[in-house]
């Protein structure tokens, strides 16, 4: 069997109508982060919640962090979480059932209640967690990490936030 010569085939040059933010394919993790806040928030306690529900998570897994960062200069900066977090909004009904979904499923959860906005302090705020009982929690958000099709269980429904 023969084959046909072949031409090499130069590099194709970026035209000006590609876009700069065009970025090469993010690798798809068989694991998901994803970070639910209630919609109804100010924008200071969306955003306070989320940076404490993905604290959380890097805890879920040893190997969930990502190596630490270097500049060109020399300086050393704190690793990160080594895959996408997914952020989603939900009104209070929505972010009970997502809870549910994931304590049904055992998957690995953080969670922030209303109670923890008036706490100062981590020992009050796991105190205040523990006096209710799951389904009663005022959840304002939640957190959650595992295999891609059981976090995409868990969110189902659920609108990215933005």
């Amino acid at each position: 069997m023969t084959t046909a010569p072949t031409t090499p085939v130069a590099p194709i040059a970026p035209t000006a109508t590609a876009s700069p933010r065009t970025a090469p394919a993010v690798p798809r993790f068989d694991t998901k982060i994803a970070v639910i806040v209630r919609d109804d928030l100010a924008v200071w306690q969306k955003l306070n919640v989320t940076a404490f529900l993905a604290s959380g998570i890097a805890h879920a897994s040893g190997d969930i962090m990502g190596k630490p960062y270097e500049d060109a200069s020399g300086h050393d900066y704190l690793a990160l979480l080594r895959e996408p977090v997914l952020c989603y909004a939900a009104d209070a009904g929505a972010l009970a059932r997502t809870h549910a979904r994931a304590l049904s499923r055992a998957v690995p959860t953080a969670l922030y209640t209303a109670d923890m906005f008036t706490r100062g302090n981590d020992d009050d705020n796991r105190a205040a967690v523990r006096a209710v009982a799951a389904d009663a929690l005022e959840l304002v958000g939640l957190a959650v990490y595992g295999p891609r099709g059981i976090v995409d269980k868990v969110t189902k429904g659920l609108k990215l936030h933005g």
